[in-house]
Formats: structure tokens, sequence, C-alpha cells
């Protein structure tokens, strides 16, 4: 497939949303594989860069399955529902989650974005198929602690999900799974969106932006296996490792391991219901 790394050079011409043509493309990109692969009947395990390509995850589950109810697992420390309208840096990776949502925040707004950006913003929004694909009340967000005041303004306002590391540790990641996972007991189906960075920074030095008091690999690890466990559940992504940051490789190994012992829940789940 044709690769678009010479837009990698151009970040000055989207000043509220960068690179915002070559996530565009991306996002078309892996709404389509997702789609295919769900349509094809295999279960999509999605290994991810830029966090910002989980909306063409969403994107391409809705379009397989446009008339269930999708609910969101984001295990994240960053809550990604910026907009052009309210970014403070500009990255794209923070504004995920409004995609998907098909939300502006004009009520925060503190940028002016104009002319193309906000043309490719339309764009990006109708992905794989017109308008919002999730309910910002479907989502539930777990190991989140680094957040700006629009975004808390919009969980606050839909009375998202919310699961803090703290939580996490207190009741055990076993708790904290079944916690989330009824808060979407409403949905037809739940995408898991597992960020690294959702681990304490100490560990995920291998990472784009690592944050403090987040959860332990062994808490991550745990939690993930038991969500993965959920029939409900349709695709799963791991994002954000990033080895270069990282030169002893311990992001990396550890993701590995999340990833391996979550994909071995995935498989016995799917073995098991068609025993």
């Amino acid at each position: 497939m044709e690769h678009v790394n010479e837009l990698l050079f151009d970040s000055a011409q989207f000043t509220h949303a960068k690179f915002i043509d070559g996530v565009m493309i991306m996002e078309e990109r892996v709404c389509l594989e997702v789609y295919e692969t769900i349509y094809e009947d295999f279960f999509p395990i999605i290994m991810a860069g830029d966090h910002s390509t989980a909306y063409g995850t969403i994107a391409g589950i809705k379009k397989a399955y446009p008339k269930q109810r999708l609910g969101v697992i984001w295990i994240d420390a960053h809550a990604d529902m910026h907009t052009p309208y309210t970014t403070p840096s500009g990255n794209m990776h923070g504004m995920t989650l409004a995609m998907a949502c098909d939300i502006d925040n004009l009520e925060c707004k503190a940028n002016d974005p104009r002319g193309e950006t906000l043309e490719y913003w339309e764009q990006l929004k109708n992905v794989g198929m017109p308008g919002a694909k999730i309910y910002p009340e479907d989502i539930v967000y777990i190991s989140v602690r680094d957040l700006e005041k629009p975004e808390n303004y919009l969980i606050n306002k839909y009375g998202m999900g919310y699961i803090t590391a703290e939580e996490v540790r207190k009741q055990g990641p076993i708790k904290a799974a079944q916690d989330a996972l009824k808060m979407l007991d409403h949905c037809d189906l739940i995408y898991i969106s597992f960020d690294v960075d959702s681990i304490d920074s100490r560990v995920s030095s291998g990472t784009g932006t690592p944050v403090p008091n987040g959860l332990t690999l062994e808490e991550a690890k745990t939690l993930n296996v038991e969500l993965a466990k959920d029939p409900k559940v349709c695709a799963w992504e791991i994002a954000e490792v990033n080895p270069t940051l990282d030169t002893e490789n311990r992001m990396a190994e550890g993701a590995f391991e999340i990833l391996e012992a979550t994909a071995r829940a995935i498989k016995n789940r799917l073995v098991t219901v068609e025993k």
C-alpha cells in the first residue's frame, strides 16, 4: 500500500489540526480494513501507532454493524475529546473520540480554525458512514488522568463512565473490568482501545506522551484480559508503542506481553463459542 510519509514534513499547514490531511487518508484505510476483517468473519485485533487511527477502527465497526449500538472502553491517560476549536496542541490523536461522536464542542471554543482545516474536519466525521458512530454517554474511560477543561466539560455534560487508575488499584483490575462492562450493558457491541500511556510513566517511557500515576503492567494485562472475555467485545486495539523513545525496549516488551495474553483470551472465547 502506498505510504503518505511526505505529509509528515508539513505540519505547519494546519495549526489546529496537525497532519489532518494524512490522518484523513489513514482513517479511511483503517476503516476499510476493519470493515473487511469483520465482513470476512474474523475478529479485528489492531496494532496502531498514533491513536488518532482508532477513529478509523470505530468507523469500520460501525460500517459493519450500522444498526448496532457500539460502546467504547478507552484505556488511556488522555480523554482524546478535543476538537480543532478547543485543542491546545493541534494533535489529532487528542481528537479521536470527538470525531467518533461528531462533536465540535463550540461551548469551549478557544481557537478559530478555518478553510481546509474545517473542510477536512467535516469530511473526517463522515468516514465510513455519515455522522456520529457512537454516543458520548457510551464511552467508559479507564486510567485517564491528564485532562483539559474542554474535555472535563464534555465528560460531565454527557455523564461518561470514568474509572481512575487509583480505583483499579484499590478494587483490583477484575472488578474494574466488570464495572466498565456493566456501564455499557445497554450496548450491543463493545470496542476496547488500549493506549499504553495508560500505564505509569515509569514503565511507559516508550510512548509519545507518558503520564505518571498510571496502571502497572500487571494491572493493564489483567484488565484487558478480563474485558476481552466478554461476548459483546467485537474488536481490541493497542496503540502508541514507540520503541524509538525507549532504548531498553521495555515498553514494547510489556505491550507484547499484554497483546499476547489478550489475544489468547479472545481466541479461547471464540473457540468456546464455536464448540
